[in-house]
């Protein structure tokens, strides 16, 4: 019985304790007093200070968040240069690719749309090293464009590109394009369209294998 009678004067001893704290700390004075009264000469100088400080807060986040954001700009600009560096390292196949799909669109772009470009450089670097015909190669550069045009048909086309190919007679391809008045490829018909594609597939094995006998 005295434990507890003990034990409640020391819980009415520490929730005293509490109250006592809790007034002291609602009654003690801040460093600046409220204005009440927005008459007086005070709160106009109060508020103007703290218009000030609400002011700068919003410049420096402002300043902050343009950092921030030009500094994740300039990871992303790093991060994917030396993504795209490591890629060449790791893959000196894709980097051959895209010179030569550069190097197709600044000859052919006026003519042949980009993604048939694309799509006959990606095979010629591909097949460039497997042991085919030269005609062979040829064709199975533009099969995949050509979907209408069977094997046999495009490798009579090949012919005159495959001659030259295996021996030192060159060909220029942008002559064919000269001879067709350099007509947008939807104006070509179906025959003059492959003429085109083999031509182009003939000037991309050719880079490949220039690119091959640099140093």
């Amino acid at each position: 019985m005295t434990n507890k009678i003990n034990g409640s004067d020391t819980f009415s001893s520490l929730q005293s304790q509490v109250d006592l704290e809790l007034l002291e700390a609602l009654l003690e004075p801040d460093d600046a007093t409220y204005p009440w009264n927005p008459a007086d000469e005070e709160s106009e100088a109060y508020f103007q200070e703290l218009e000030q400080q609400f002011e700068i807060e919003d410049l420096i986040d402002e300043d902050l968040t343009k950092r921030s954001q030009d500094f994740y700009n300039h990871l992303d600009t790093l991060w994917s240069g030396i993504s795209f560096s490591e890629s060449e390292n790791h893959n000196p196949q894709q980097s051959v690719v895209l010179n030569l799909q550069e190097t197709l669109r600044a000859t052919f772009c006026t003519c042949v749309p980009q993604t048939l470009l694309n799509a006959i450089a990606t095979k010629a670097a591909e097949i460039f090293s497997h042991h085919q015909l030269r005609g062979e190669q040829l064709v199975e550069c533009v099969q995949t464009i050509l979907p209408n045009w069977g094997e046999e048909d495009l490798l009579v086309l090949a012919r005159p590109f495959a001659y030259a190919m295996r021996g030192s007679e060159s060909h220029n391809p942008e002559s064919t394009m000269t001879s067709l008045n350099n007509r947008e490829w939807t104006n070509l018909s179906e025959i003059e369209q492959a003429k085109v594609s083999l031509a182009i597939a003939y000037y991309a094995l050719t880079q490949l294998n220039k690119y091959q006998s640099e140093p």
